[in-house]
């Protein structure tokens, strides 16, 4: 029979338990943080990790160390991040690329989205250029699409690799436009940029904030935007529906991630704390010199983006019969 004191006892050991992880997520963090950035240096998705981790470290008081670990479409970044300690202390700034597409792409993914990470917040929303090479004797997406046509095998895009969100994208075009275009996959989108520029990659669908230095500095030229409205940073070009290719929009998703098992109290921390980033005027003006819009919303929101993209891409996949490395 239990005593009274015992019983006393074990209800106060069980209110403490309770307490635990929101009196943890109180005195959270104690010590630096660590962003994985899965892509390399210079690309869209470290230019906003970035931007994202200062911000954030002002808010949490800690420090915000950016990690690149770039690889395999974003997959040795992902898989690292899936496989740290639980604890609040490693997160991952993700994209469509790395937890929709590749997934879908290649069942080998060395991480399983639902099972491995638990879903922060969806950061932004950023839409694709596509840029040309200087070298290639066309204006306009029409004139594109016609060269193309009338030299089949003859032309080649670049991606930030096999699976990514441009590669998707550049499938997407040669599906809707019937040619036939061949894939040259690179570790990052900035990586393919001095091919671009001499002439040995034709074109390529790059982020918008990576892409803009290049574009301004006629590098590269611009002949459409992925979205179905233009960009105030790159308001003279059209969208490729204006352009003439009727309903075509390719997105991407930048989100942050922790290690499944991370406590939801830390995980709610770290949403409120980015949302309210989010609403702060400075840093979603540092998103929109990016070419990103700002999003914020519940981890539960965000998991529903992260399920409708995955179906999205899984259908490209399968109609363009691409094949993982």
């Amino acid at each position: 029979m239990v005593s009274r004191r015992q019983f006393s006892l074990a209800a106060s050991a069980a209110a403490v338990a309770a307490l635990a992880p929101a009196a943890r997520a109180q005195i959270y963090p104690t010590k630096p943080l660590r962003l994985v950035i899965p892509f390399p240096p210079g690309g869209a998705t470290d230019i906003l990790g970035r931007v994202l981790a200062q911000k954030l470290g002002d808010l949490l008081g800690q420090q915000v160390v950016v990690e690149n670990r770039p690889g395999a479409g974003g997959a040795i970044g992902s898989e690292l991040a899936a496989k740290a300690p639980p604890d609040g202390y490693t997160i991952l700034l993700a994209t469509v690329s790395t937890h929709s597409i590749g997934p879908a792409l290649n069942p080998k993914t060395p991480y399983d989205v639902k099972r491995d990470f638990a879903p922060v917040i969806q950061m932004a929303d950023a839409t694709n250029v596509l840029v040309l090479s200087p070298t290639l004797p066309v204006n306009s997406l029409r004139e594109l699409i016609a060269y193309a046509r009338a030299n089949p095998g003859k032309l080649n895009f670049s991606s930030s690799g096999n699976g990514t969100i441009v590669h998707m994208t550049g499938e997407m075009f040669k599906m809707a436009t019937g040619t036939f275009v061949v894939h040259i996959p690179y570790k990052g989108t900035a990586l393919a940029i001095p091919d671009l520029v001499s002439g040995q990659i034709a074109f390529m669908f790059d982020n918008i904030s990576s892409a803009l230095p290049h574009i301004k500095s006629g590098k590269v030229k611009a002949l459409a935007i992925s979205a179905l409205k233009r960009s105030a940073l790159l308001p003279d070009v059209p969208t490729m529906d204006e352009a003439g290719m009727k309903g075509f929009e390719s997105n991407t998703y930048f989100g942050v991630f922790a290690p499944a098992g991370t406590p939801a109290a830390v995980v709610q921390r770290l949403n409120a704390e980015i949302n309210k980033a989010l609403q702060t005027q400075d840093f979603r003006e540092r998103l929109a010199v990016h070419g990103a819009e700002p999003v914020g919303g519940t981890p539960e929101q965000f998991a529903r983006v992260i399920e409708r993209e995955t179906v999205k891409y899984a259908a490209v996949i399968k109609r363009a019969g691409i094949k993982p490395e």
